[in-house]
């Protein structure tokens, strides 16, 4: 169901500033996060709250709906909330004629054909991130290859369960997927031609760390629509310290100078850009900056919560300064595109997008449902974080997908079987967390989660009001989308 739009917006007490220096908008994400990180704990876990100048907005969890009150009934709402008695907020919904059937109920989703694939084409690497979750690129066992033989088994199941023009994603992964480049091109242009003889638009991306590029990769992933996403964590003395080669100096000179090409070519293709981020490069704000102008089409972030050697993970006081970082650029994304200016933050936009359309989910993702990842050995698993870990195993290419443990995963990981999720507001846009770092080290990350939520639940009304363009191009996009066959 869409987010509620019918109701005009007023301005909140968080509108945009009008100076758009980095420091002001630094010292008002500071003040919004001290705040938003108490406003964001949960109260009821079938509504949240996120005031505005003029009433607030209601989000009700079932169904992710999205509504705005004025000020009358927010004092009501809040007395409730804050009175601790879930039977007076629930009661106040139901007064207000906002009960409907539950949209998500406790039945597991049912194992589904095979959508999307992760080929971990390269199960080996020639960085040595200090982080890295493939201990190196090699899930822990032999460096390898993937033969052509298991790409081209991966691509035909993929094909192979796929309906009738219907639509796929192939993506390659490692290690570095390019050290293995004549497999994956290969088995790019097989999959193309499958897809394409029985109407399946069949969508490409590969994640890379940029230092292998060639000038006809370029040719190549645009001619297939690539999305090709780069790991860099920083300006130069920060990723090399993050992302060094394993001989132990910087990358990211190289890296800069083999995705030169490809930022001047896209058109179909789309070079993003994706940021772990540490302790040590928490500066989020200056980060961005610097790859949008280096002309990537969108950059994004992602919390380090889980490491294989434990080195660089984010402890509760990193979440709460990356919180304060996100808010500094959600804040510039705002300004910028209240302007008209195009502002590619990608965490921001899918947050928004997703708030659009009313997204409602019992899983964090497609892992071991339509998604899968395939390891150079042709084994399946929940998703290319599990190759090589047994508590992912999800069959075999050559038995095909292990329906058993397929249906065992989805029941196990619904969101209505995990805590403290049963009692969290943001659980149907959350999902309960990506499965891989819960299993390893729990939910070290709901404070910031929900936190980023609250801010981006009021920035969607602000954006409503001031910028709905934005939302009528980000459908478009949507629509449209690149990568396609």
């Amino acid at each position: 169901m869409k987010a509620d739009s019918t109701i005009d917006l007023p301005a909140t007490d968080e509108a945009m500033p009008v100076p758009d220096a980095g420091t002001r908008l630094g010292a008002m994400a500071s003040s919004m996060a001290a705040r938003i990180v108490g406003e964001s704990r949960p109260r009821h876990p079938n509504l949240h709250m996120i005031d505005d100048a003029s009433g607030a907005h209601l989000l009700l969890v079932d169904g992710s709906r999205l509504f705005h009150v004025p000020p009358d009934l927010r004092r009501e709402f809040r007395a409730a909330l804050e009175s601790g008695e879930q039977g007076r907020v629930d009661a106040l919904i139901a007064r207000y004629g906002l009960t409907q059937p539950p949209a998500i109920d406790d039945e597991p989703l049912a194992a589904m054909p095979t959508h999307a694939l992760s080929l971990a084409i390269a199960q080996k690497c020639n960085l040595g991130c200090t982080y890295c979750y493939a201990q190196q690129g090699q899930f822990g066992g032999k460096a390898k290859d993937m033969p052509l033989e298991t790409a081209i088994a991966a691509v035909d199941l993929l094909i192979d369960e796929a309906s009738e023009g219907g639509k796929i994603n192939l993506a390659f992964m490692g290690g570095e997927p390019l050290a293995n480049r004549a497999v994956l091109r290969a088995a790019t242009a097989h999959a193309r031609e499958r897809a394409t003889s029985r109407g399946i638009r069949c969508h490409f991306s590969v994640t890379t760390n940029g230092s292998l590029l060639r000038q006809d990769d370029a040719d190549f992933f645009e001619a297939y629509g690539f999305a090709v996403t780069v790991s860099l964590d920083g300006p130069a003395p920060v990723h090399d310290r993050l992302r060094p080669f394993k001989g132990g100096s910087g990358s990211f000179d190289r890296i800069v100078e083999r995705v030169s090409p490809l930022l001047a070519r896209q058109r179909q293709m789309q070079v993003s850009a994706r940021v772990t981020v540490t302790p040590f490069n928490l500066d989020l704000p200056l980060t961005l900056d610097t790859f949008i102008d280096m002309g990537f089409h969108s950059v994004g972030f992602s919390p380090l919560l889980r490491a294989s050697n434990g080195r660089a993970e984010m402890g509760p006081g990193d979440m709460a300064q990356m919180l304060q970082g996100m808010i500094a650029c959600g804040l510039a994304f705002e300004q910028k595109t209240m302007r008209g200016e195009r502002y590619p933050f990608l965490n921001m936009q899918n947050a928004l997008r997703e708030i659009e359309r009313g997204t409602h989910r019992p899983y964090p993702c497609g892992a071991g449902a339509g998604y899968l990842g395939v390891s150079a050995d042709g084994e399946l698993s929940a998703c290319h974080r599990f190759v090589g870990d047994e508590a992912g195993v999800m069959g075999h290419l050559s038995t095909g997908v292990d329906r058993e443990r397929q249906t065992i995963w989805l029941a196990e990981r619904h969101v209505h079987r995990q805590q403290p999720c049963q009692t969290c507001w943001a659980r149907y846009l959350c999902g309960g967390g990506c499965h891989h770092e819960v299993l390893e080290r729990g939910r070290s990350a709901c404070d910031y989660i929900r936190g980023w939520l609250h801010y981006v639940l009021g920035a969607h009304g602000r954006l409503k009001r001031y910028a709905p363009d934005w939302f009528a191009g980000a459908r478009n996009r949507s629509a449209g989308g690149a990568g396609s066959a």
